[in-house]
């Protein structure tokens, strides 16, 4: 008899080869996988208690047919629109809908001063930050990093892809550069080994580091978007610890963890992404990323399922 929980919801504006890569690993378990955009969703608060199921409507998947939900996006927009996308993630938690990432994850990492702060509060090497709405302080801060560290970065408190993210090494410059909607995320630099400028992405899920890779490029923002070139790396044992350590700091089923190395040789997570992609990762190193996220998924979702997991 078919499992009567037998959709998945991928939550996706732009599906993409992930969405793709997703939707063929789900079917392969038996799961009917599709494409909703969290906009197109909404709350039907004129229900009775009893009728719970109803109180969301997703397109296309009710509630009593959800095995779960797998967060690939949330679009941006107004700040209504966007707590109004992540409720409707809280919203399916609180109704017993495994999410993943949920909602809280993807409010902690998308936000890169709670990243920050969760990661110091829970002792994870991270760069000196500072976030304020302070022009004044903000100079202050940037002439300080300056002067220790050779340059301040300043970057978007939400982004990805390194968009925005700005190496200031002379204080004058500082006054070109105004912060995006009105708040400064400062970072000290990280001097790198050598004249090629690298970091490593490890990809955590569940707790384990499943793949890791090296990240080169003659820019000093070394990110794949920016034309940076992909290498396979076999991550050591601490290297795997601090990246778990990172996302365990941040709470997430699945993580991509960015770390970085000093010219010292000292480690450095700089940043912790809960919506990662990783068809770069997965291209690099040949392992199947994608089948090892939705054996998680699956084993959130419904853990005594587990030879669907690994069917």
């Amino acid at each position: 008899m078919a499992n009567k929980r037998d959709k998945v919801v991928i939550f996706s504006d732009e599906p993409g080869w992930h969405g793709r890569q997703l939707k063929a690993c789900f079917a392969e378990r038996g799961l009917q996988a599709d494409f909703v955009s969290l906009s197109a969703c909404s709350m039907q608060l004129n229900n009775r208690d009893a009728d719970r199921e109803r109180l969301l409507n997703i397109p296309g998947f009710p509630l009593e047919t959800l095995r779960g939900a797998f967060v690939r996006g949330v679009a941006g927009g107004t700040l209504e629109e966007v707590i109004h996308r992540l409720n409707i993630l809280h919203a399916l938690s609180a109704t017993g809908v495994a999410v993943f990432n949920e909602g809280r994850a993807i409010e902690r990492t998308v936000d890169k001063a709670m990243t920050s702060f969760l990661l110091k509060m829970h002792g994870v090497p991270t760069m000196d930050t500072w976030v304020t709405e302070s022009a004044q302080e903000a100079v202050d801060i940037a002439a300080r990093c300056i002067d220790k560290y050779g340059s301040v970065v300043l970057k978007p408190l939400f982004g990805s892809q390194g968009k925005g993210v700005v190496r200031i090494r002379d204080l004058a410059e500082f006054g070109e550069h105004p912060p995006v909607n009105g708040v400064y995320y400062l970072q000290a630099y990280v001097r790198p080994q050598g004249r090629t400028y690298r970091d490593w992405r490890v990809f955590v899920i569940n707790g384990h580091a499943v793949a890791a890779m090296q990240r080169s490029s003659r820019h000093w923002v070394t990110n794949r978007a920016l034309g940076a070139t992909c290498e396979p790396i076999q991550p050591d044992r601490s290297l795997r610890e601090l990246a778990v350590a990172a996302a365990n700091a941040l709470t997430v089923d699945y993580a991509g963890v960015d770390l970085m190395r000093d010219v010292d040789g000292k480690w450095w997570v700089s940043e912790v992404n809960g919506i990662p992609a990783w068809q770069g990762l997965q291209r690099a190193t040949s392992i199947d990323v994608t089948s090892k996220l939705v054996e998680a998924f699956i084993r959130k979702a419904s853990p005594q399922d587990s030879a669907l997991a690994s069917a």
